[in-house]
């Protein structure tokens, strides 16, 4: 596959083209509709990318495009993605991954200066989108200022590899903020949605190292002053299975998991990883966002006395009574 491969199809039954009836296309979108640039991500995914693209191309917002950036997959999901660029009513473009994990590659789309939009939401290969995925995020985000940095995201309903319903992913009550950027993330990106003003941040911060690119996208925008935006209400069928790189926190089950990772240090490489990033894009951030990454440092690095009080002093907490207690936990063991 050559590094770009462009499949831009034109809306139309000319020669060679697809009937307008097979793919719906009679419902154009109107030209001073924003365009939503949607970057999918891909890696052997032939199991699921089928579902996932169908429901993408039902999305009750017309005027989207699709960006693939596929990490050199051996199984069929090119020839999945290139059927789809052949028939879609939309423009389609699948590109090379770096092959450095997800994160790398979602942020290889992000942080690209040459791929412009209105708005851009994150998209994996296995998930299945409400109808309405698209447009409920934009009827949010277009009530916001657009030189303002915003991201919007949410609730996920968890379905088993086969597409029964496991249950609604956790619900959060406390309002986004930095201090709960910094110590949790609260939407995956598979349901998060973004403005230009976001893009330009990920371009100005570069394709850096990032424990995931959801949370970076958490941290970047709420910490240099933009507005994050919680669904409580799920648009997204987020599939749980066996590949799944982190998976659902739904259940006590997957809150002991975490809990043993905490314990192992596994939250703490994680944030050693977050904090060189934001050092990195610090030039980015508010005063107020820096004063917090530097109470986190010592938070998580300072004598017993001073990390506990950074802990008592700070705004630095998680969404829940449980989350807060294991945090600190973690503060008082050095495990952050």
């Amino acid at each position: 596959m050559s590094s770009v491969e462009r499949r831009s199809i034109a809306k139309s039954t000319q020669p060679g083209g697809v009937p307008l009836q097979d793919w719906d296309c009679q419902f154009a979108p109107a030209l001073e509709a924003p365009c939503i640039t949607i970057l999918l991500c891909t890696y052997n995914g032939e199991r699921f990318l089928a579902a996932q693209l169908a429901s993408i191309e039902q999305q009750s917002y017309r005027n989207w495009r699709l960006i693939v950036s596929d990490d050199h997959s051996s199984d069929a999901t090119l020839a999945i993605l290139r059927h789809f660029a052949q028939r879609s009513c939309q423009p389609v473009e699948i590109r090379e991954g770096p092959q450095l994990g997800p994160a790398a590659n979602f942020l290889s789309l992000a942080a690209d200066p040459d791929i412009a939009g209105d708005y851009f939401a994150f998209c994996d290969q296995d998930d299945v989108w409400h109808r309405d995925k698209l447009r409920r995020a934009l009827n949010w985000a277009t009530n916001l200022p657009q030189e303002l940095p915003v991201v919007y995201g949410g609730r996920t309903n968890v379905i088993c590899a086969a597409g029964k319903p496991l249950g609604y992913s956790s619900r959060f009550f406390r309002p986004p903020s930095f201090g709960n950027a910094l110590v949790q993330n609260i939407a995956g990106a598979n349901t998060m949605l973004f403005n230009s003003a976001t893009k330009r941040l990920f371009e100005q911060a570069g394709s850096l190292h990032v424990t995931a690119h959801d949370w970076w996208a958490y941290q970047l925008v709420s910490g240099s002053g933009g507005v994050v935006g919680y669904d409580p209400e799920p648009h997204v069928d987020y599939r749980q299975h066996a590949n799944n790189r982190i998976g659902s926190n739904k259940g006590l089950r997957a809150q002991l998991k975490r809990l043993r990772l905490v314990l192992r240090g596994r939250f703490s490489a994680w944030n050693d990883v977050n904090l060189a990033a934001l050092e990195s894009a610090r030039h980015l951030l508010t005063d107020e966002a820096r004063a917090l990454v530097d109470a986190f440092q010592i938070m998580r690095k300072g004598s017993f006395v001073a990390r506990l009080t950074a802990f008592a002093t700070s705004p630095l907490r998680r969404q829940t009574s449980l989350g807060n207690l294991a945090l600190l936990v973690a503060t008082a063991l050095k495990k952050v």
